[in-house]
Order: C-alpha cells, then structure tokens, then sequence
C-alpha cells in the first residue's frame, strides 16, 4: 500500500517503515467497524492514527470526539462518559448527554484509556460488548452506534497482571493492536523533523530565517534518546528558534536544551530497558537484597580489621539475578546480622531491622520526587511513571499535602 498520499494528508513527516506500518494498518482497518487499541510512548504522536481512521471510514461526515481519560477526575469520569440525569448527584442541575451519546453513528477516540476507574472500565465493556450504557442516575439503557478507538502508553499486560485492568477489556479494546515507534526507532526521521519544526517556528513567530544544524549538532541530534519523543523535539525546537540569535545551532549549544536523562528514580536490572517488564514489588525487593550484600560486605571488612588484616578493597558488586524467588521473601522484616566491635575474641550479632512495606517504600518515593521538583506535581509523575490523577489520589492517601 502507497502511504505517502495519507502522510500529505495527514501532515505526517517521516519515512520509517515501523511508521509506514502503523499507517498502513490504520488505512486498512478504517472502512471496518473494529476497534483498535493505538500503544506508544508519551509524545510520539499516537493522537493522529484515530484521526485517520475516522476520515478514511464510512463514519467520516460523523462526529469524532477525543476524550482524555486521565484528565477526567474519578469522580466524574462516568457522567462525562455517559452523561446524567437531572439531580443524580450535587451539582446536576439539568440532565447532560456524555460523550459516548455525542458520538453517535461517528467515531470516539479514549486517549490515556489505561486510567480508567475498574467500575468505569465495567461500563465501557457493556457499551462494546452491546452498544448499550445507562446514565448515572437512571435506569434505563440506551443505545449507541459508535466505534472506539483506544490509546495508551502504559504496559497493559502489566496493567492486566497488577489487576488495576480488566483483562476481558483489554482483550476487547485489543481487536486490532497499532504500535507507534517511538522517535529513537526513527533516526533517519528526526532530521526531517526538525527542519519542518523549525520552518514551522520561523512561519508561525515571523522570524527572517529559520534556524540550521552543524554537523556535529546534527550528530548529537540523531544520538539523543529523546524520551519524550516528537513533542520534545518540536519543544526544543522551538525554544531555540525563540532564543537563539545565532540561526546556526552548534552541539554545544544543541546540548544546553537537551535535558540529562532521567526516565525513571528506580535503576534498571541487567537485560532490561529501563523498568519495563519490571514490576514495582520485585524492583523494591531488588534494592533490599543489593543492601543487605552491602551491609554484609562491610561486615566482613569489620571482622578483618579486627583481626588484625588489612583492608581489601571491595569488589565491585555485579548486578545478581534474584537467587530466590520473590514470593518466598517474607513480608515483614528483614535481618541483617552487624558486628558488635566491643570485643574482637566475641563477636556478638545484632539485628537491623528493615522495613518492607511496599506503602513506606512508594510514600518514600513520591516524597523525594515531589521534593526533587519543588512540589510541581506533573513533573513528579513523569518522573515517578505514573498519572498525575494517580499522584493526586497517593499524596491524599499518604497525607502529603
């Protein structure tokens, strides 16, 4: 298939093929009622796939409403979805159609879908499963003719597994998957990129010329990680189209914009990227065992210096596998036996005990993030790899305010 006249359409820049991969299933699936589940990292642009399934299908002179999941606050996510009836709660002063009824015979596009509520994914499953939903605060169902589109940027599997969602709903959403590469799988487009966000910058705040690359700026350009994918790019693109007067960007000015990265304050296990396919409790876990071979390193270099030995320099710890698995560790305390040094012939033992809950672990967590960025709650999610909505309920729940 051709993809080139959608890319124009679209105004979609790059030729990756994981990216013509995703267009083409997207123009495929169009004309069909499926539902598709859109995955990718934050800010690689999955918001543009719903729009091109709609305008390619026969829903396209329908409405196309795009909904924010994790934007909506719990509490009112199921009146914004699937509306109310007058006096069904404080505040519903007049009955109010949700979304869901908006979209009729067109096309909803649930961006963040993996924030949902449990007792909200329950009604979504109705509506895919029946075409049906009921109003908060009403009895009666009515009918929908709507095709959902899904995105998230969360490991649903993992998701599924931790039980914070429905594996029947994502099974459901899943019908057909497509993946958005992120920008580091994109290389050879990040150059294209830049130059059409920095004509773009130049057009939109009146500057005489745009600004260009050196070579080794460009070097450093296609080198960098880009965590935060295309609309990091287009961010930095823009800041330095706005300050710099020099329209030539070198790599040292290049590097001044480009952030240290930091994806995530929990360290990556040996064969893994990042802390994906990682759970929360082994990564905790992982940390306990890696001070408890500390602690007992420092107690051998104790014991030799009582005994009259010189000091060995410690060996570099490697990163061990988990010689024991996660669900034999106790859940309450773990003892490390310390040397006593009153006494180098009687070496008494006591014992360090340290806690394991996961609450202390994940309080302790979100206080050094909030702290690390001045309380400002959406960098501290980023950085902890959570929703803000989620950060807000845990700084409630642990009284953090």
């Amino acid at each position: 298939m051709n993809v080139q006249p959608i890319k124009q359409r679209f105004g979609i820049i790059g030729g990756s093929p994981l990216l013509d991969r995703a267009i083409e299933i997207a123009a495929q699936v169009a004309p069909t009622d499926l539902t598709v589940l859109i995955t990718g990292e934050s800010g690689s642009g999955k918001e543009v796939m719903p729009q091109v399934i709609h305008q390619l299908s026969a829903r396209k002179h329908g409405p196309y409403v795009a909904v924010n999941c994790g934007a909506i606050p719990e509490g009112t996510i199921d009146s914004e979805l699937f509306g109310h009836e007058k006096g069904s709660f404080t505040g519903a002063h007049e009955a109010r159609k949700g979304y869901f009824e908006v979209a009729d015979k067109g096309t909803i596009f649930l961006d963040e879908v993996g924030e949902l509520p449990l007792s909200t994914q329950v009604r979504l499953l109705r509506v895919l499963e029946t075409g049906e939903y009921i109003r908060v605060g009403s009895s009666k169902p009515q009918k929908t003719n709507v095709r959902v589109v899904a995105a998230t940027n969360v490991q649903m599997l993992q998701a599924v597994q931790r039980g914070t969602f429905r594996e029947d709903l994502y099974y459901r959403l899943n019908t057909v998957p497509i993946h958005v590469p992120p920008l580091r799988d994109r290389k050879d487009d990040i150059l294209l990129l830049f130059r059409k966000f920095a004509q773009d910058a130049a057009d939109r705040y009146r500057i005489k010329d745009a600004i260009t690359l050196a070579p080794d700026a460009q070097q450093l350009l296609t080198a960098y990680r880009w965590p935060g994918n295309v609309r990091q790019l287009k961010n930095i693109v823009e800041q330095m189209s706005v300050i710099e007067q020099d329209r030539r960007i070198t790599s040292d000015t290049l590097r001044t914009y480009l952030p240290e990265e930091v994806t995530s304050m929990l360290p990556a296990v040996a064969g893994k990227q990042g802390v994906e396919g990682i759970n929360e409790r082994e990564l905790i876990f992982k940390f306990l065992f890696d001070m408890k071979s500390d602690l007992n390193a420092l107690k051998e270099q104790v014991r030799a210096m009582m005994n009259g030995q010189p000091m060995s320099a410690p060996a570099a710890p490697a990163v061990p596998e988990l010689v024991m698995p996660i669900q034999s560790v106790p859940a309450g305390t773990l003892s490390i036996q310390m040397p006593r040094t009153e006494d180098p012939h009687d070496i008494e033992h006591t014992e360090v005990q340290e806690s394991l809950s996961l609450q202390d672990k994940e309080k302790e967590l979100i206080k050094k993030a909030l702290s690390r960025h001045r309380n400002r709650r959406k960098a501290a999610a980023q950085e902890l790899g959570i929703s803000e909505r989620t950060l807000y309920r845990k700084i409630k729940e642990y009284d953090l305010q």
